[in-house]
């Protein structure tokens, strides 16, 4: 079960608030959401969205959170995001700009643990001003998008074969089945 909207809507939030806003595409913000989760699978067990995520060419995508994001440039009408991000198409780079309608405030920190809070800002100190090409460089180096096919759903318990993973298999299986 992926995460209630209102905790999506918080990251989406955080991620604008905390990267260089001329990056943040829909390429770059669907990797940020892979390692949030990927990271806090690998230090606690657990992702923080539950999200299922899928090998594509440019890397691991979250499938809900992309379909979510899509409907705000695909559907505005029926879109669940629209008070939250907008997204500007930019014809000189091809690129899908982010843009909220506000900024995380504290009031919003109430959807997340202080871990969740620390992995959110983990995430964003090392990708908040690489460019998407950069992170999904990065994702590529890494067993879950490495092990699996193209199309494949990306199981969250490869992130075990990475060396930087803290926990066991056991561990990541366990909590998933919570």
């Amino acid at each position: 079960m992926i995460a209630p909207l209102p905790k999506i809507k918080a990251i989406l939030l955080y991620f604008y608030t905390n990267t260089d806003p001329k990056f943040l595409g829909k390429v770059k913000l669907m990797k940020l959401f892979y390692y949030l989760d990927f990271t806090h699978v690998k230090t606690y067990g657990s992702p923080v969205t539950f999200d299922t995520y899928i090998n594509l060419e440019h890397g691991p995508i979250p499938t809900i959170i992309k379909n979510l994001v899509d409907t705000v440039e695909d559907d505005i009408d029926s879109s669940e995001l629209i008070d939250t991000i907008r997204i500007e198409k930019s014809n000189d780079r091809g690129i899908h700009r982010v843009i909220a309608t506000r900024s995380f405030a504290e009031n919003d920190k109430k959807y997340f643990s202080e871990i969740e809070l620390e992995t959110l800002e983990k995430v964003c100190a090392r990708f908040g001003n690489k460019t998407a090409r950069f992170i999904e460089d990065s994702s590529h180096k890494e067993a879950p998008w490495r092990k699996t096919n193209l199309a494949d759903e990306i199981p969250y318990t490869l992130a075990t074969e990475d060396k930087d993973c803290l926990v066991d298999k056991e561990i990541i299986e366990l909590s998933l089945s919570i």
